[in-house]
């Protein structure tokens, strides 16, 4: 009698796994039970595909196999990987750090609930490409896919669209992740972020910004812009003034003397922005360029 191939000791938390034989039997009984589904894995190409059952191991039942042996098919005995793959839905925690299209930091962190949507598809992408063949590799490579994802995505926002339309962005996040993760064969059931942060420098700005009315373009000719031209000016090849463009802006809006251009004379012991030269009026902030004031 032949060999039955079942997974039987499946746990709730284990997505995938590996018979451990790749010498199979024609003839043998292959047992798939609810939310499984096997696949039989050759050379990088998942081939046929068994869903809930008992399947009795032929020519006939596997023609992916067939056809890619070319039927030159020798003796009672085939080499091939079968694939277990668990189809329940299944919890994952995300978490990384990136960088807004302002440049300012984010860290992010949450949980992602998925399930195997298309199994052979899943195997070609996610099994036999990141050579995954155990439950905590494909976490580990879901993991660091869901944070890859999230950063391409919040990287087009500005900090204060990140934290003032967190809904609109959140939103955005999940489509594209969604997207992605259809591409290798899952379906993302849910996503929630549990914690997005900055630094406590851009989280002052963030609050002056919402406070005091600074867009996020004018916070751009302050500090973050400096830094950005300084490192620049330093980069290997750089020449003198590859940097100095983007403090265009924020020289431009002071005339002579550090005075501030388009208004009148400051009343005496007005203080004045170290960085634009507009006149501070007892702020924390510069209202014009969003720099912190001693």
């Amino acid at each position: 009698m032949a060999d039955a191939i079942e997974w039987t000791n499946a746990s709730p938390d284990h997505i995938v796994w590996k018979y451990p034989d790749n010498r199979i039997d024609w003839g043998s009984q292959l047992i798939v039970l609810e939310n499984q589904a096997a696949i039989f894995y050759r050379d990088g190409q998942a081939l046929d595909t068994f869903l809930a059952g008992r399947h009795k191991l032929t020519t006939s039942s596997m023609p992916g196999l067939v056809g890619w042996l070319q039927k030159k098919i020798k003796g009672d005995v085939f080499e091939a990987t079968c694939i277990f793959i668990s189809r329940s839905q299944f919890q994952g925690k995300y978490g990384g750090r990136g960088q807004t299209s302002d440049l300012a930091p984010l860290m992010f962190h949450g949980n992602f609930w998925f399930r195997v949507k298309e199994p052979k598809v899943f195997v070609t992408e996610v099994v036999s490409n990141q050579n995954a063949f155990t439950t905590q590799k494909v976490n580990d490579f879901l993991r660091s896919f869901m944070n890859e994802r999230i950063i391409d995505e919040f990287a087009h926002y500005d900090l204060q669209a990140v934290f003032t339309q967190l809904d609109e962005t959140s939103l955005k996040v999940k489509t594209q992740v969604r997207m992605n993760f259809e591409r290798i064969g899952l379906e993302l059931v849910d996503l929630k972020f549990e914690g997005i942060d900055t630094t406590e420098k851009y989280r002052e700005r963030l609050f002056f910004m919402k406070t005091g009315g600074v867009s996020g373009a004018q916070m751009l000719g302050s500090e973050t812009v400096k830094s950005s031209a300084e490192s620049l000016g330093k980069s290997p090849g750089a020449g003198f003034g590859a940097g100095m463009g983007f403090l265009g802006s924020a020289a431009g809006m002071m005339g002579a003397g550090g005075q501030q251009q388009g208004g009148g004379a400051a009343p005496a012991g007005a203080k004045f922005c170290p960085n634009c030269g507009t006149a501070l009026q007892g702020a924390k902030f510069c209202p014009n360029c969003g720099t912190k004031v001693a």
